[in-house]
């Protein structure tokens, strides 16, 4: 299992991924979900993958290999819109999953992924898309700005509580990773390190990311602040009738 998020606001994209592929009581393995291309003043593309392991590295793979070949048929660079790079990932996809297909279905296994992918085309305005494993895909709403792959239920309350398309790209960076850690406090399938990627719009560049561990200091900061503001809050809720008698005391005759 694993937990994969894209915001998208107007002043740009967040991308945050947790790093662990498997949870055990003796095994526990990590591997970075996300994945950077950028062509600076060109093109600025971030991915990242949920499911099986074997099927998103295959498919980054092919995406390497056909930016290396220039007798590809179609490339990361080669698409006008970004929905045509989702189309792409998503054929990748189904390709790999076909290949195996029997194998996987002996074994009773699934061999399928996710897919988030998202960024800006110069000239083009900057979006996400969610790649199902059938190939198919979405994107952000206005009314939800945001996509999830993996574990996503334990994530979801704060997104659906804080963003818009007006919170700022920080904000929405902040709101990113108390969402992944919710996720990672709740369910064990899910663990550092944690991937930041945030895009400005309108800005084709390299990406701003940065990864965290549980003892880096700005993520063990954000950890105890919230933790304690929820504290505060959930002090500070409304009485029932009965605890307000109860707090004034009998009544004087």
């Amino acid at each position: 299992m694993t937990y994969c998020l894209a915001i998208k606001v107007n002043k740009g994209l967040v991308f945050a991924s947790d790093s662990r592929t498997n949870a055990g009581v003796d095994y526990i393995a990590t591997y970075s979900k996300m994945w950077r291309f950028c062509w600076p003043g060109e093109r600025s593309i971030v991915l990242l993958t949920s499911g099986s392991l074997a099927t998103s590295q295959a498919v980054v793979n092919a995406i390497k290999r056909d930016l290396e070949n220039p007798e590809a048929k179609f490339n990361l660079r080669a698409g006008k819109h970004l929905h045509e790079l989702a189309d792409y990932v998503g054929k990748l996809s189904q390709a790999e999953q076909k290949q195996h297909a029997e194998a996987m279905e002996r074994s009773g296994s699934s061999n399928e992924s996710n897919f988030i992918i998202g960024g800006q085309i110069a000239g083009q305005p900057h979006e996400i898309f969610l790649i199902y494993p059938q190939g198919n895909y979405i994107s952000a709403s206005d009314d939800t700005p945001y996509l999830q792959i993996g574990e996503n239920k334990y994530g979801k309350p704060i997104l659906d509580r804080i963003l818009s398309g007006a919170t700022s790209l920080e904000d929405a960076a902040r709101c990113a990773i108390v969402s992944l850690d919710s996720t990672i406090r709740s369910n064990i399938s899910v663990g550092p390190p944690v991937e930041l990627a945030m895009l400005t719009a309108n800005q084709v560049e390299a990406p701003y990311h940065q990864t965290f561990t549980l003892n880096s200091p700005m993520y063990k900061s954000m950890q105890k602040q919230w933790t304690q503001g929820l504290k505060r809050t959930f002090n500070r809720l409304p009485r029932f009738e009965w605890e307000k008698k109860a707090e004034t005391g009998p009544a004087q005759k």
